[in-house]
Parts: structure tokens; C-alpha cells; sequence
């Protein structure tokens, strides 16, 4: 059964608060921030503008690029999770700089994703501030210059429709999972349903209280750091009863280094992602 227990809370104007933040993602691959500088109004109003998008029908005018992977990702082209048979219950639209976005969602869009990337950026500075000797030595750059001009940080706007009673048997929201990337900041959804798997093997309930910043480590930056920051699996649970007619948003920014920047021996950013898009079939 899934555990009840909910995840720490860390007060990101607290002094303490590099600490705690690095402490939490040691243990649990995942941190949930109060008091965070990403203003809550602007948040609010892309669920809402974001919502409207996916409602309508102008979406397939951005149908997705699978070379360049940006634009819209309907529920047929969905993801599959690592060991999965079926598709998650989601589509989602990939926002980067460089890439494809409705007009009228650009500017707010956007100006959120800069500020995420500020934020994380300083939050990738608490962990390199916190690395023993041993692993930052190991690393073949700072963390912080992994991501210095990166066009590979994405944002992804997240729609999980309304449940209908037709799913496939055992189809989730998003099926059991780990990130690609370095860190994922995403503000708390309109609607709960996100769990992490504790190293435990216990599923904790993520909190989804407005104003709060969940942060997860990925698979790069536990790659980077030869696993001393673990990369926890996660997924989001189908609701039951009259919650299973309300769709739910959600806005991951997802830390990407540069496509050439070495993460490990074995590894490039560009060749684990490629080998991840594959896994998940949004590569051929």
C-alpha cells in the first residue's frame, strides 16, 4: 500500500537551507521548497492559459518535432516508462527557447522558464557546495559550468485528461519513472497524485500545497556524481472518485548540460539522452 507520509518541507529563506535541500535530495532524491522566489500568480496563470491550449484544438497545428523534440505530444505519441507495456495517460507540449510555442502563451511562458532556470542554476550551486572532495574532483567540470549557455534545458507543460473508464489495466498518469536530466523543478500541480519511491522502497506522497517547489535529482547529475545523489523513481497515481474527471497541469523545467559535456567515462549529455528518448520511444 502506498505509504501516507509526506516529504519534509525546507523553507528556502532559511539559513539553513542549502543544508537541509542538499540533505533531502541525499536521502530521498527529491526536496519540496516554501518561500521560493518563482512568483505564484504566474504560475497560476499559465495552469490556466496551458489548460485552455490543451483543450482546444489548436495544438495540432505544433505536433511534435521527433528530431528536434519540441512542440505538442498527443496521448498517442505519449510516453512509455522504462519496463512499462502501456503509454502514460498525459500529452505535453516542450518548450525551448529556440523551439515552437503559441503566441499568446510565449511571453509568460517563457519569462517563467528564465526564471526557473535562474533558480535552479542556484540550487545546482547548493549541490556542488556540498559534494565531498573526492566526487567534485571526479567531475569534469563544475556543475555549475555543465549548464553555462545551455539550449537543452526544457519545459515541459504537462496535461493529464480527465479519466474515462477506458483505460488499458494498470495504465497510470505516469507510470513509475526516473528523470533524464540533471535537476527537475516543478511547481506544485493543480492537483495531488505524485509519489517517490524512499531508497525504502516506501512511496512517500509528494505535497501539492500552492506555492510549494518540488525538486528532484535525475539521471545525469547521478551519473555526474557516480551515484552519491540518487535518482528516485516516481510516478503519478490515477485519482479515484469525482477527482478522476478533473484533468491535471503541471510545469517541470527539466537542468540539461550542454550536448557535449562529458558526464562520465561512459557518457556525453547527448549520448544518455539520446539513449533515454529511445527507451521512452520518442526515438526511433
Amino acid at each position: 500500500m502506498p505509504s501516507t507520509t509526506e516529504l519534509p518541507v525546507i523553507d528556502w529563506r532559511s539559513p539553513d537551507a542549502p543544508a537541509a535541500f542538499v540533505h533531502s535530495l541525499r536521502h530521498t532524491g527529491f526536496a519540496v521548497l516554501q518561500h521560493h522566489p518563482l512568483p505564484q500568480p504566474l504560475i497560476d496563470r499559465l495552469y490556466a492559459q496551458w489548460q485552455a491550449f490543451f483543450l482546444g484544438n489548436d495544438k495540432q497545428a505544433y505536433a511534435h518535432d521527433p528530431e528536434h523534440q519540441d512542440g505538442w505530444f498527443g496521448p498517442e505519441v505519449s510516453e512509455t516508462a522504462k519496463g512499462h507495456r502501456h503509454k502514460d495517460l498525459k500529452e505535453f507540449f516542450h518548450v525551448y527557447p529556440w523551439g515552437r510555442c503559441p503566441d499568446s502563451l510565449r511571453t509568460d511562458t517563457l519569462h517563467y522558464r528564465d526564471l526557473a532556470v535562474q533558480l535552479a542554476a542556484q540550487l545546482l550551486g547548493w549541490v556542488e557546495q556540498a559534494l565531498p572532495a573526492d566526487v567534485r574532483g571526479a567531475l569534469s567540470m563544475p556543475l555549475g559550468a555543465m549548464i553555462t549557455a545551455s539550449q537543452q534545458t526544457l519545459l515541459r507543460v504537462l496535461h493529464y485528461p480527465p479519466l474515462l473508464g477506458d483505460e488499458p489495466p494498470h495504465a497510470l498518469r505516469a507510470a513509475a519513472h526516473e528523470d533524464i536530466n540533471l535537476l527537475t523543478l516543478l511547481p506544485a500541480a493543480n492537483a495531488p497524485g505524485l509519489q517517490v519511491r524512499g531508497l525504502d522502497g516506501h512511496w512517500l506522497d509528494v505535497p501539492c500545497e500552492p506555492g510549494s517547489l518540488v525538486i528532484n535529482t535525475g539521471d545525469m547529475l547521478s551519473e555526474a556524481t557516480a551515484g552519491w545523489l540518487p535518482s528516485t523513481t516516481h510516478r503519478v497515481l490515477n485519482p479515484q472518485g469525482d477527482a478522476a474527471q478533473v484533468s491535471r497541469i503541471s510545469l517541470p523545467l527539466f537542468l540539461h548540460p550542454r550536448p557535449e559535456v562529458r558526464l562520465s567515462a561512459r557518457h556525453t549529455q547527448a549520448s544518455y539522452l539520446l539513449e533515454r528518448l529511445r527507451e521512452l520511444g520518442l526515438k526511433p
